[in-house]
C-alpha cells in the first residue's frame, strides 16, 4: 500500500533539511580551508527559503485532512507534533547560515571582517578599520583560533541538528508504517466478514 501523501512530504522535508545542514557544514569547511563560499550560500538562501515553502504545504495539508476529518484526532496532533520540530531545525538552521558568513582570506584585515570596498570601491584602509573589544590585543594566530572555535561550535550543533532531523524522518515513517498496517487489518475484517461489512465500515467512520 502506498504512503500518504503528507508522509511523503514529510520525509522530502526532513532530507532537504538534512541537506541544508550538510551545506552548512561544507560552508564551513570551505571557510577554514580558505575557498570560496559565494556559490554554496546561494544554494543554502534557495534551499532555506524551499524548506520554509514546504513546511507551509505540511501545515496546510495537516489542516485539510484534520478539517476534513481524513485522520483520528491523535494522528492530527501527531503529526502538528512533527511540523513543530520541523520549524525548530529550520529556525536552527536559519540562525546557523546567518551567523557565519565570514572572509577566508587569511588577513587580519579580513579576519575582523573589513574586506569590503568602501565609497566608490576602492580598497579600504585597514589601519583605519576599528577593531571589536573582542579582536583587540589579540595576534593574528589567536583571532583564527577564536574563529575557529565558534566554527567548530557550529559544526557540533549541525551534527546533533543531523541526529534530531534523522529522529523526526524515523518517527515519520513509523506513523506511515502504522497507518498502513491499521488500513490491512480494516481491509481483512471486511474481506472475513462480508456480511458484516457495513457495519464494520460504519464502525471505522465512526472512529475517524
Amino acid at each position: 500500500m502506498s504512503q500518504d501523501p503528507w508522509l511523503q512530504n514529510y520525509d522530502a522535508t526532513c532530507r532537504l533539511a538534512q541537506e541544508i545542514a550538510e551545506n552548512i557544514h561544507e560552508r564551513n569547511r570551505q571557510h577554514r580551508t580558505g575557498g570560496n563560499p559565494a556559490k554554496i550560500n546561494m544554494t543554502l538562501r534557495a534551499s532555506l527559503q524551499k524548506l520554509k515553502q514546504n513546511i507551509a504545504q505540511l501545515k496546510e495539508g495537516l489542516l485539510r485532512s484534520s478539517s476534513s476529518r481524513r485522520i483520528m484526532q491523535s494522528e492530527a496532533d501527531r503529526r502538528q507534533n512533527l511540523i513543530d520540530g520541523l520549524l525548530t531545525r529550520e529556525k536552527q538552521l536559519n540562525a546557523t547560515f546567518k551567523g557565519d558568513i565570514t572572509e577566508p582570506e587569511p588577513s587580519r584585515f579580513t579576519l575582523m571582517g573589513g574586506g569590503g570596498a568602501a565609497g566608490g570601491g576602492s580598497t579600504t584602509n585597514p589601519w583605519l578599520i576599528e577593531e571589536s573589544e573582542e579582536t583587540k590585543g589579540l595576534s593574528f594566530g589567536e583571532i583564527k583560533q577564536q574563529q575557529q572555535r565558534i566554527i567548530d561550535a557550529q559544526d557540533a550543533g549541525l551534527d546533533a541538528l543531523a541526529a534530531v532531523i534523522s529522529r523526526q524522518k524515523t518517527m515519520g515513517q513509523e506513523i506511515g508504517n502504522e497507518l498502513d498496517e491499521q488500513n490491512a487489518q480494516n481491509v481483512a475484517v471486511l474481506e472475513s466478514d462480508p456480511l458484516g461489512a457495513n457495519g464494520h465500515f460504519e464502525f471505522f467512520l465512526a472512529k475517524q
